[in-house]
């Protein structure tokens, strides 16, 4: 049984499916909301823009997770006639539950095309894109609505449904489906973490995508991101070794330590995990550098995945990218590692002259460091899951191999992916206090170790 990490994982496998695309006029269409996460990867990958069409399911009053029907913008509407009938719903019931989802439909419209005009779909393919179908009812309301604004072509993308829903999308020209499992009971028992997408993640996505063709700030040594005195929050794209890399800085106040996050396999700067640490980070006081170390090119080779010399040398350019900004010239710096990403980081810390003050490991893979590990300098914490028995030996052999100040500390109940209720808000606490210690305090100048 297919099983995806995340929606960023899902929506990168999907991605590679969908290369073909690229170079096409193509617009790239989430459903929100757990859709948009999907999309966005996808978008990414094929240079599309993105945008969203909002579709409401129609739940049966008394099953209102199971879908009778789904209900779409432009007054589309697809019932499923099958279902309706075997509950024995009349038109009344059937209208009330319409009633009640059409204006939750057009609250969320409204909120997510605030300030943002709606992509033209005249004579495009239209892509749409969701995380899964179990019945097709949204899928299908979407695709509808895509031709009525004119696509000249609509493809249904998703990472996983059952093979009766993809053939009763008759709505697209095309169905695109990675997984359809012999016994399909929901979508999200094809996820590893299936947890909800609230609107104001849909939204930052939205704005994220539109951003990306906009003039980017230049880099140094020119004006640009962290010239001013002012805090700096916004994308960047920074030149590594003939690749340009996305990432999304913050910086708080000139010479602010910064944590570099280095993103494991089948993660992104747009990781909610990764994002919930960088929140905690910048609450006390710490800037942070969220950035892909490949590009969606590069990650369709599931080998660069796991270069990690690849991954420790793009690290490296990073920060000398972030070091040379006027703003963060003096700002000390850290690295933050998830699974692969770690052993790049640590990799990365045993260069001669390594720019990096401190290292956090979280449920990461430092033994991908190798015998790198005894050359390491900068004070490093290993943070790992005490129900992740293998990463935890793992962890247990690297540290044994640091010859640097150190620490490992195992967070009760975590599973690899720290998605227990608590977990991650402990491994976050974990990071915040040693970058804090080596970075410099909350609300003060950035300064050495202490």
């Amino acid at each position: 049984m297919t099983i995806y990490e995340d929606r960023v994982d899902a929506g990168r496998q999907l991605a590679r499916r969908l290369l073909p695309l690229r170079g096409q006029d193509v617009v790239v269409l989430g459903l929100p909301r757990g859709g948009v996460p999907v999309a966005f990867q996808v978008a990414m990958a094929l240079d599309a823009p993105l945008d969203v069409i909002v579709v409401r399911k129609l739940g049966v009053p008394s099953q209102p997770e199971l879908a009778m029907g789904a209900i779409g913008e432009e007054g589309a509407r697809v019932l499923d006639e099958r279902t309706v009938r075997y509950f024995g719903l009349g038109e009344e019931q059937v209208a009330a539950v319409e009633e009640r989802e059409r204006a939750v439909l057009e609250e969320r419209t409204t909120r997510f095309r605030e300030g943002r005009e709606r992509v033209d779909l005249t004579g495009r393919t239209a892509l749409v894109v969701d995380d899964g179908i179990a019945t097709g009812a949204t899928a299908r309301v979407a695709c509808r609505i895509a031709r009525q604004l004119g696509a000249a072509r609509v493809v249904l993308a998703v990472p996983v449904a059952p093979e009766e829903a993809v053939a009763r999308v008759a709505e697209a020209d095309e169905v695109v489906c990675l997984a359809t499992p012999h016994f399909f009971t929901a979508v999200g028992y094809h996820y590893r973490d299936f947890s909800p997408t609230d609107d104001d993640e849909v939204v930052a996505l939205l704005d994220a995508a539109a951003r990306r063709h906009l003039p980017q700030l230049p880099g140094p040594p020119g004006d640009g991101a962290g010239a001013g005195t002012g805090p700096v929050d916004q994308d960047v794209r920074i030149p590594a070794g003939g690749a340009e890399l996305e990432g999304h800085l913050v910086l708080p106040r000139p010479g602010a330590g910064v944590v570099v996050f280095a993103h494991g396999s089948g993660s992104s700067r747009h990781s909610p995990r990764n994002r919930y640490v960088a929140e905690v980070l910048q609450e006390a006081g710490l800037g942070t550098l969220l950035l892909d170390l490949l590009t969606p090119r590069e990650e369709a080779d599931r080998a660069n995945v796991f270069d990690i010399g690849l991954l420790a040398q793009r690290l490296g350019a990073a920060t000398a990218w972030l070091q040379q900004l006027p703003a963060a010239a003096s700002s000390p710096v850290g690295w933050f590692g998830a699974s692969t990403g770690a052993g790049a980081a640590l990799w990365a810390a045993a260069e001669p002259g390594a720019r990096v003050r401190a290292v956090v490991s979280r449920g990461g893979r430092p033994d991908l460091a190798g015998p790198r590990l005894g050359e390491v300098r900068a004070p490093t914490l290993l943070v790992v899951g005490g129900q992740d028995p293998e990463v935890l030996a793992l962890n247990r052999r690297a540290a044994q191999m640091l010859h640097c100040p150190h620490r490992l500390v195992v967070v009760p109940g975590a599973t690899h992916l720290f998605e227990e209720p608590g977990t991650l808000a402990q491994a976050a606490e974990l990071a915040r206090d040693w970058f804090t210690d080596h970075l410099g305090a909350s609300g003060g100048e950035g300064g050495g170790p202490r």
